[in-house]
């Protein structure tokens, strides 16, 4: 597994010529510059072979009539839409670096003293980005860690379909029978599912009787719904205000919609059973997985962003990587919060922020300075972000050392410096 770390790019010789991209989903649009100043007009080429092998030969063109040696090509971040020509340039004897969009932004009114936003003009404005020292290298996870990112993203495609999915269900069965939420509480419980997949209207349900239902509700939630409440479902089936005109239609689409998020409950069970087979192909996934409460989605999340934990040397990196970093904006006799810039993956973010609500439960290996910050005032949210960098902190270090968990490290440790 191979990975390129993420670092600022300073050096710039005289012999290197800055190739900047502005990336489209069509058409890219590209521009060369040499160190002493001549460029060529920015030119649009496609996103194709033919496109890119357009690129490549006026790119060595240039570089042939200035005599230059070294290629540095740099784009903004962006989606998908440079994936296929930065997978053709990295086959190229060239050094991939990458722009934060926020820098190109404030640099934009440099060229012409104006806002204005243009492909031929952006290209420019990355170029004087990557002259001036503030690009990025490219962070590249492959083979396993590769894996783990695309299985990561395809989840949370997943989970936003099926979220949608529950929202749209939710809304036809309270035009139908919206007595049914009330008593039910959450539609996607197993329960509610099974009964709205099989008894989806009020009739069904009246027509089911009681004790049938009763003996169902019992059997699919295990016991955890007694007879109680098939009786106030059972009641309330019978009196329904809900519509019957259109119903044949609204049944349709729940029809459709329970299919859709039965689908989509079985190809994230497959997805994260593919996490488990490339977790076990990262030597320290099990060093991450041994702390309590971080589940296989969140290592697998974690790796996939990162790439490799152990190609970076401190935690400041990791913290930047993920926008856990903080800063504060300060003037004179004014002292401005401390905040996080959110200007890194914002996936990480996520899976740290969930991880942290699991670590700060009462037996989480987090909940005791949870509760000490809670004590000093430090409102909740702002706690659980706090939360997340010291889990940060911990994942690093037990990538970095390939040692697992001990919850009595600190006692121990304790013990041995007093000794």
């Amino acid at each position: 597994m191979k990975i390129v770390k993420s670092k600022k790019v300073k050096n710039i010789n005289e012999k290197t010529i800055i190739a900047a991209l502005d990336i489209g989903k069509g058409t890219h649009y590209a521009y060369f510059r040499s160190p002493s100043g001549k460029d060529i007009k920015p030119f649009p080429f496609n996103n194709s072979r033919k496109g890119f092998d357009k690129f490549w030969v006026r790119h060595c063109q240039f570089k042939s009539e200035h005599n230059l040696d070294e290629t540095i090509v740099g784009f903004e971040s962006t989606g998908p839409y440079a994936e296929p020509l930065f997978h053709y340039l990295r086959k190229k004897p060239v050094k991939l670096v990458q722009i934060n969009p926020m820098h190109s932004k404030r640099l934009k009114e440099l060229t012409g003293n104006s806002p204005n936003k243009t492909d031929k003009k952006d290209p420019r404005v990355i170029a004087d980005v990557i002259s001036l020292g503030h690009s990025l290298t490219l962070i590249v996870p492959e083979g396993a860690a590769a894996q783990l990112r695309r299985l990561t993203q395809a989840r949370e495609r997943a989970m936003k379909r099926r979220t949608a999915a529950k929202n749209q269900l939710q809304d036809l069965v309270f035009i139908i029978f919206p007595e049914f939420l009330n008593i039910m509480k959450k539609i996607s419980t197993k329960t509610s599912f099974y009964l709205i997949k099989n008894h989806p209207t009020p009739e069904s349900v009246a027509v089911l009787g009681l004790n049938p239902l009763a003996t169902i509700i019992k059997k699919i939630s295990r016991g955890r719904l007694n007879r109680k409440r098939a009786e106030e479902l059972y009641d309330a089936a019978r009196k329904s205000v809900g519509i019957k005109q259109g119903r044949r239609a609204i049944l349709l689409e729940i029809e459709y919609l329970i299919a859709q998020i039965g689908a989509d409950n079985k190809f994230i069970d497959s997805l994260e059973k593919q996490m488990e087979v490339y977790l076990e192909k990262i030597s320290y996934s099990q060093s991450l997985l041994s702390i309590k409460g971080i589940s296989i989605v969140t290592v697998a999340g974690l790796i996939g962003e990162v790439g490799d934990f152990k190609r970076f040397h401190t935690i400041s990196e990791i913290m930047k990587l993920a926008g856990l970093d903080l800063y504060e904006v300060s003037s004179g006799k004014h002292k401005g919060q401390r905040r996080i810039s959110k200007r890194g993956r914002s996936l990480m973010r996520k899976l740290l922020f969930f991880a942290a609500i699991n670590a700060v439960k009462s037996k989480g290996i987090m909940h005791e300075p949870y509760q000490q910050m809670l004590d000093r005032g430090m409102p909740k949210m702002k706690a659980l972000v706090a939360i997340s960098r010291k889990l940060l902190g911990l994942i690093f270090a037990l990538a970095r050392d390939n040692t697992l968990y001990d919850e009595n490290y600190s006692n121990i440790h304790d013990y041995k410096l007093a000794a």
